[in-house]
């Protein structure tokens, strides 16, 4: 992968893990981020998370995820928002699905299979002009 496409990648891990996974919550092995202590306000706590999480979509459109990844992800933050609207469960849902994590994971795989199939592209057509 391109050194400018990881380091992209790299930052969002990091808004990623700030959003959800900042705090440790003692004796459960979970942790918390922002989104879930913002999300203890009501409707502002839970749709204030939208904007790093649609940040992360519109990356990864611009990094070339496909429209099925892109809905993927949508999808992810919007079961996030919705349940995360629910008193009390929500709140608890927020800790444990974290949306722009698994988003992020998915543009990383992604896009290493890309470099993966592109690198394997590469190598038939130097082999082929060496054959030949």
């Amino acid at each position: 992968m391109d050194s400018n496409i990881e380091a992209r990648i790299i930052r969002l891990e990091k808004l990623a893990y700030n959003m959800e996974n900042l705090v440790p919550l003692p004796g459960t092995g979970l942790r918390m981020g922002l989104d879930a202590m913002v999300g203890f306000v009501p409707v502002v706590g839970d749709l204030l998370p939208l904007i790093p999480a649609g940040y992360i979509i519109h990356q990864a459109h611009d990094l070339g995820a496909t429209r099925r990844m892109l809905i993927r992800m949508g999808l992810n933050v919007g079961i996030d928002v919705v349940i995360g609207l629910v008193p009390g469960i929500g709140d608890i849902f927020d800790i444990a699905w974290n949306a722009n994590t698994r988003n992020v994971a998915l543009l990383r795989g992604y896009l290493e299979t890309q470099t993966a199939h592109a690198d394997w592209a590469r190598a038939a057509v130097i082999l082929d002009g060496e054959v030949a």
